[in-house]
């Protein structure tokens, strides 16, 4: 990966995947088990999980700024533990209060160790030269769900939910914890924008620009942020029964949304690939048009077009996520990039919790109809990516 080694790329991709797992993709496997014994609803499950999304959220700018001035192993290690302590709560829980304080540090732990605090480790230590490795590590975690959901599934089978939930505590602490020890230590921080961990023949000229712009355009990016995220995550918590009401049998639904992890995948590859040799807003822009465009073709043409609309939707995606690490950085520079990107999450966080219940009120009221809501809502997006520009600008 240009300006990072392999190891580090992947240690903490691995992490990376062990924290998605074990975090954002646990409640589908654990909910219903575990509303059985604690004797509440599902649904009170998944507010659970909402109320952790929105720490995270108040979480991120603090987390942020720790790694601008410490850098992302400190940080990282000590999300470990948490993710370790939250999880063992987890397990522990005997009601609805245990289990809320519970998914209460697993926020917190989330908000400091997934993607934003990753992505913020890799440029505090290799600067505007990070963009490789943040579609490295997005590559690996791509898979988090393919790991994740199966190993939740034979672990709860095997020992229970509460069995699961101290099997991924354990493996916080003999996987994750190790990894993320073993990124490389940042220098101290500096006032200039010079990486800290300078790669061979990098060109420093960028080091004495001034301080990032803030304003229109960070306004801008979040709303883009805020706007995809709830895209993704709507269409991860409903897909199938969209899909349906689109048209389509419940087999066939289940069968598209299995396109949507390899989609994500392929797009990221092309990231990778191609798309690496144009500037991230570009990749941004189309990537927010392909959501848009998947639900035209899925609501004229029906149902049989469901396989493009989930190719088209999860490409976009996979692209999309990489473009929250590297569009910030294009734009503002690595200066401050840690405490930044909390800011401007927080609001993609916050969509992020209200996703399910929203998209959920839309299905209900409008059934395939709802489509055009994401639809415009990516639609929307896009023409806020078209008003950024390339260079950073000092509104």
């Amino acid at each position: 990966m240009a300006g990072a080694p392999v190891r580090v790329v992947g240690a903490l991709g691995t992490a990376q995947t062990l924290a998605w797992a074990s975090s954002y993709y646990l409640p589908a496997m654990l909910a219903d088990p575990m509303a059985r014994e604690l004797d509440v609803s599902a649904p009170m499950i998944y507010a659970a999980f909402s109320v952790a999304m929105i720490a995270s959220a108040l979480i991120g700018p603090g987390a942020g700024r720790a790694i601008d001035r410490h850098g992302g192993r400190v940080v990282l290690v000590g999300t470990s533990l948490m993710f370790a302590m939250g999880l063992g709560m987890l397990g522990v829980a005997q009601g609805f209060w245990s289990m809320i304080a519970a998914w209460l540090v697993l926020g917190a732990a989330m908000g400091s160790g997934l993607y934003e605090a990753a992505f913020s480790s890799l440029v505090r230590l290799y600067g505007r030269h990070a963009r490789g490795a943040i579609t490295g590590i997005t590559l690996i975690a791509g898979f988090a769900s393919t790991v994740g959901w199966p190993l939740s599934a034979w672990m709860e089978a095997r020992f229970g939910w509460r069995g699961a939930c101290f099997g991924w505590a354990a493996l916080h602490l003999l996987i994750g914890l190790p990894l993320n020890a073993w990124l490389p230590k940042a220098l101290k921080a500096v006032k200039t924008e010079a990486p800290a961990v300078a790669p061979a023949g990098q060109d420093n000229a960028f080091a004495a620009a001034a301080a990032p712009p803030r304003g229109f355009a960070t306004a801008l990016l979040a709303f883009v942020f805020a706007a995809t995220w709830f895209i993704s995550t709507a269409m991860a918590t409903h897909l199938p029964r969209t899909l349906e009401a689109a048209g389509a049998p419940l087999g066939t639904a289940v069968a598209v949304g299995a396109l949507i992890g390899p989609a994500q995948v392929a797009g990221r590859l092309l990231e990778f690939g191609f798309l690496r040799r144009v500037h991230p807003l570009l990749s941004a822009r189309l990537a927010a048009l392909a959501h848009p465009a998947g639900v035209a073709v899925l609501l004229s043409a029906g149902p049989a077009m469901a396989p493009a609309f989930a190719v088209l939707h999860g490409a976009g995606n996979g692209i999309l996520t990489i473009a929250k690490g590297t569009l910030p950085l294009a734009l503002f520079g690595p200066h401050g990039y840690g405490a930044r990107q909390g800011w401007l999450m927080m609001p993609a966080r916050i969509a992020q919790a209200l996703a399910p219940f929203l998209f959920g009120l839309a299905l209900d009221a409008w059934g395939a109809r709802a489509l055009w809501l994401s639809g415009a809502i990516g639609l929307t997006a896009c023409a806020a990516l078209m008003l950024l520009r390339a260079q950073p600008s000092a509104d």
